[in-house]
């Protein structure tokens, strides 16, 4: 049981590490939770300053009944273990049964749309959230959006949102286990799924330029607006900078249809978990400000409006563990705006996220008339 309002599942991974130290900057008392409690202390010691949080250190198994026995007493659980396809199921369940709001970084589709149709009105009964995507690749172009949006005449938004850097492990995992789920966006209310192969050459504000972009595992913000009263069609595109690393997972993405979709599924998950591994099996250094940037752009459009919003920002994973945490101290103070399935900009202010994002120095809006 936990004695903490807020459990960190997945402490010791590279963005459960920055999200224990954005929690440490809200004076959020935190337990710092996962399957091996060495390795979370050695990684926790290294975290700057953590010495001044309240925290602990539990580990603990990963069933629903052990994670359930963890989570009950707290308010909120933080989880940052993926691929959220197979770990994220038992997490939000205990999450459920404890009576705790629950967020996640996992932004493959697939996920996000079994959040929304299994979990949701199970949160909402109990007034409670679920929101999946609470992380960089999602949060900082859906508060583009909702800027874009401000303008009442828009009823179609497109999304572009890349990063410099290399992908964890988990990340990487992730992208290689979302190859197995449907890649959709949104046309006049409904669903259509991206042919298979789609990529696109985009260019951003402040580079001359062009890069490679792909529907990348489809993007939440399809179904975050799926429903909603001014929104009729959503398209997200995104990815790397690096154009080599981008057209790898393009291939991967034929190779899979071709020769691994049609493998029984547990030896699927192990081929695209070895393949994953294969490309990045440690974890990549701290991040850099002057060299990890990010840019998200929004381009909004009705019948006679139009507009646009970019998000210049820094360090992905940073801003991850910021809205993370941010989002869980919120949760601690008030009751959210939205309970349920829902993003974390519709549950907490993107307004507010943009300005925690803005006071420590990770991302920017830009207006563009």
């Amino acid at each position: 049981m936990s004695k903490k309002p807020v459990v960190l599942y997945g402490a010791s991974g590279f963005s459960g590490r920055l999200a224990a130290e954005y929690l440490r900057e809200y004076n959020v008392p935190f337990i710092a939770a996962g399957r091996n409690g060495t390795k979370i202390k050695e990684v926790m010691s290294q975290r700057p300053g953590i010495e001044t949080a309240d925290y602990e250190i539990v580990e603990v198994g990963d069933s629903v009944k052990d994670l359930t026995n963890l989570f009950t007493g707290a308010k909120v659980v933080c989880n940052t273990v993926g691929p959220f396809l197979y770990h994220g199921p038992h997490v939000i369940e205990a999450a459920l049964n404890a009576g705790c709001h629950y967020l996640d970084i996992g932004g493959e589709q697939e996920w996000i749309f079994e959040v929304s149709e299994k979990w949701g009105e199970k949160f909402a009964a109990k007034g409670l959230l679920a929101a999946p995507a609470t992380a960089y690749m999602s949060v900082a172009s859906d508060i583009a959006v909702n800027i874009c949006l401000e303008n009442k005449g828009i009823d179609s938004i497109e999304v572009i949102s890349m990063f410099n850097g290399i992908p964890t492990f988990g990340s990487t995992q992730t992208i290689f286990a979302a190859l197995q789920g449907q890649e959709r966006y949104l046309e006049q209310n409904q669903y259509k799924m991206w042919p298979l192969g789609t990529s696109a050459e985009v260019s951003v504000p402040g580079s001359v330029l062009s890069y490679f972009v792909l529907p990348w595992g489809g993007f939440p913000h399809t179904i975050w607006y799926k429903n909603h009263p001014q929104v009729a069609n959503v398209k997200t595109l995104g990815g790397i900078f690096n154009r080599e690393i981008m057209q790898g997972i393009a291939a991967m993405a034929k190779d899979y249809h071709e020769n691994i979709k049609p493998l029984p599924a547990e030896e699927r998950k192990r081929v695209l978990a070895q393949r994953a591994a294969a490309v990045q099996a440690g974890t990549p250094p701290r991040e850099n400000p002057r060299e990890h940037r990010t840019i998200d752009i929004v381009v909004g459009r009705g019948t006679l409006e139009s507009a646009q919003c970019a998000m210049f920002g820094t360090c992905c994973y940073k801003q991850t563990g910021l809205v993370q945490a941010f989002t869980a101290h919120n949760l601690l103070h008030a009751a959210p705006r939205k309970v349920g399935f829902a993003s974390a900009c519709a549950a907490i202010g993107y307004r507010e996220i943009q300005k925690a994002l803005e006071s420590f120095g990770l991302s920017k809006a830009k207006i563009y008339q």
